[in-house]
Parts: structure tokens; sequence; C-alpha cells
């Protein structure tokens, strides 16, 4: 339906009268009747180009595409794929507008650095190896080529611009002492780690910009990955981390993202947001207060004691056991007489010192942040997979919280301008380009 039929008053309702208004002026001296010649329907064009001489077939929209498919469980309508093929394909144009002005720097990145990285993100996919990824990337229809020129495009623009923008960006003194006297000044209040997506936006394209992020927000909405989304969409340079901003205070963001943050909770997703120069989707990761020492930084030192029923044991069979395990540990005085208890339980002991509270699964975290030294927690687990309890043996609370130095304030102030420029940069080779789209 075009936007004029989809305005029309229905019948048997009055219809209200809105007189045309000019053009707002934006600097392109557009006449007041526009007339478009052709038929320029981007629809029609498949999602193939070929930049600067470079190709960029429909094999690899299919396979990038396969990521995200994938990230989302392949629960994507068909009209959002069709959206998210034309997003795919410019990020393509942008990696090899990337990978092509690094080559003319005379910049280049070997292939063991690239395995190197696939490495590591497979680790992170929890795939263990990088055999494993292959066999895991080419099962949902993508390819390791795929991911290999991914990679190359981040680490030879990251490279380029380390070269060509952060020795021409300045931080001094004072602005980093500026910092961290506001620190000081806001010792106690609440800073956040959020992840953001952003999309450049001009006032002509921005109801499409906001549309793109609805969209995207509704898949995250749906079970997608926030990180993945980041990766491929996010024109910022923390893309390449999936979108995490680190720890920031609401006087480092802008004032639409600031106001956000402070009324979420963590794992909570808000967004599109007005951001400068485009639009932001946010999803705060976690809050704490600055300055100040965050229970969950305490370490602990943990005795787990365990329990393992046959294979098929039914839950009335494993009942007594369980009733006599939980009555036994919940009687535990101390450490020193934990391994004593689990010996007439014919129970597992293992000790674990140094574990972080705040790495815990929730409802451990609340049951442990209340336990007294030498008390266990209740059992948990399942018939099939064991049934446990931890007791806690020490606990070392953190003293101040964790202060940025010197040198990180400058780090994080020097990276948000490298960011900057680099949007810049990647729109200049954008305006230069020769794309043929097939």
């Amino acid at each position: 339906m075009s936007a004029a039929l989809g305005l029309m008053a229905p019948a048997g309702t009055s219809a209200q009268t809105v007189q045309e208004q000019p053009l707002p002026n934006v600097g392109l001296d557009l006449p007041d009747g526009l007339t478009l010649f052709g038929n320029d329907d981007p629809n029609v064009r498949r999602a193939t180009a070929v930049v600067n001489g470079s190709i960029i077939t429909g094999t690899d929209v299919d396979q990038r595409m396969a990521l995200i498919l994938t990230a989302n469980g392949g629960q994507v309508p068909e009209a959002e794929r069709n959206r998210l093929r034309l997003q795919v394909l410019r990020n393509l144009i942008d990696e090899t507008l990337q990978i092509q002005e690094a080559a003319a720097n005379d910049i280049s990145i070997s292939s063991d650095e690239i395995a190197q990285t696939y490495g590591r993100v497979a680790q992170q996919n929890g795939q263990g190896s990088a055999v494993a990824f292959d066999q895991y990337l080419r099962s949902i229809g993508s390819a390791p080529a795929s991911l290999h020129r991914q990679i190359q495009a981040e680490l030879a623009w990251s490279r380029l611009l380390r070269r060509n923008v952060s020795p021409f960006i300045n931080v001094s003194d004072d602005e980093v002492q500026s910092i961290i006297d506001r620190l000081n000044e806001s010792r106690g209040t609440t800073e956040y780690r959020l992840g953001e997506i952003y999309l450049a936006a001009t006032p002509e394209n921005e109801a499409q910009v906001v549309q793109q992020a609805q969209n995207i927000v509704k898949q995250i909405s749906e079970g997608g990955s926030f990180v993945a989304y980041a990766r491929q969409f996010s024109e910022a340079s923390t893309a390449a981390v999936g979108g995490d901003l680190g720890w920031v205070r609401p006087a480092q963001l802008p004032t639409s993202l600031a106001e956000a943050a402070q009324q979420m909770q963590a794992n909570q997703l808000v967004g599109p947001i007005p951001s400068p120069g485009g639009m932001s989707i946010l999803y705060l990761i976690d809050k704490r207060q600055i300055l100040t020492a965050d229970p969950r930084d305490a370490q602990l030192s943990l005795k787990q004691i365990s329990i393992k029923f046959p294979a098929g044991a039914s839950q009335a069979a494993a009942q007594p056991i369980l009733d006599r395990f939980a009555q036994a540990t919940q009687e535990i005085q101390g450490c020193g007489n934990a391994d004593e208890v689990a010996a007439t339980l014919n129970a597992d002991v293992v000790n674990r010192d140094g574990v972080r509270l705040g790495d815990l699964p929730g409802p451990l975290q609340e049951t442990m942040s209340q336990l007294q030294i030498g008390r266990s927690t209740p059992p948990y687990g399942a018939l099939d997979e064991g049934v446990r309890v931890f007791v806690l043996c020490g606990r070392d609370d953190p003293k101040t919280g964790a202060e940025p130095s010197f040198d990180q304030i400058q780090n994080r102030l020097e990276e948000d301008r490298v960011s900057r420029r680099a949007q810049i940069y990647l729109r200049d080779l954008r305006r230069d380009a020769i794309i043929d789209y097939n």
C-alpha cells in the first residue's frame, strides 16, 4: 500500500485537510515540485556489488546472513530478512572499503593473525577449537571464510586508525585530572555498564533508521543476541566488542542516553533513543556505585559437597537420600568438619578458592551474600546431574571501590575521539567509492 493510500480516510468519516508545507531547508537546493524520472525501486537489485573493483557476491551475503539468523534461532520473518540482507550488504561494503584503505596504506593482516583471532572467537562461542568451529559454521549455512573476512576488516581498520588517526588525538593532563576530580565528587553515585547499537541517521533517512532500530529491538527481545546484532549493525567503533561501552557515568553520556540509562534495570533493552547524529539502542549489563566497594566483588573460599545418583533413579528412590543429605549438610558447623560429614554421606568434596560472589548465578549469589562463615547453602541440582551444596569457609570483602587510573581515563578519552574520527573517515571512503550494484 502506498503512503497516499495509507493516509486516506475510511468511508463514513470526516477527513481533515492538511495544508502542504514547504520543504525544509536541508542545503540540497531541492525544487518545490519534485518529479522522479524512471523506476528507482531499490528492491529490484540483487544483493551483489562491485566495490572499487572488489566483488561481493550473493553467497557472501548468504553466509553472513546465516550468522545473524542462527543468533536469533532462525525466527526472523521473511520481510525482516529482506531488510537484514540489505544491511548485511552495506556492512560488507564497509568492510571492503576498510580493507582496501588499509592496503592502500601498506597495511596487511597475516593469515596467522586472523587464525589467532578466529580461534579466540571459536572458544567464546563454545566450540573449543577452530576445526570444530569450521564444522559448526558450515552446518548453519555459513563458512569460515565469511568470519575470516570480518576479522580481517576489523584488524586492518583498527591498525589503520592507530597509524593515521590515533597519533593526532591529544588528551591533556588537565582533561584527565578534571574527570578524576568529578569522579571523586560523584563518589557513591551510580555508574552503568552499557551495551550500545548505534545507527547513524540524517533528517532525510531518520524515519527509515528508526524503523530499522525498532526491528532490531524486536528481534533481540524475541531471543536474538545483542552482541551479534551490535557486531553486525552498530556503526560505532565498539561494534568489534559487541557494543560494550564499559563502565560509564551519566555525565559521560549524551543527555538522552543518560536519562534512559538511569531508568533501566539490569538486562533491560531500550530503544531507539535519539542520540547525536543518529539513533541508539541501549542494553544495561550492570550498574554499581562509583568508587564504592561493590559487595559482589567479595572473594569467597568454598567447599563443594556433592552426591550423584544411579542413571534412571526415580524421585521416590532418591528422596530418602536427598533428605539425609540436606539434613547432614545443614548441620555442618564450619569447614573443619565438612570433610567428615561428606565421608558419612559418601559424597565428593572439592575446594574452590577465590570465587567472586558476583560471578555466581543470581539465586545462589543472593543466598551466599547472606550466608554466615561455616554454614552451607541449601542443596541444589538435579537427579541426572547430581545434587550439591556449598560450604562458606571464608570471605574477603573489598575494602574500596576500584578507582580508574590516570592512564585508563586517558585511554578512554582517546578511544572516544578516535571513534568519532573513524566515523568521519569511513563516511569519506563511502563518498569516494565507486560501487556497481548488479
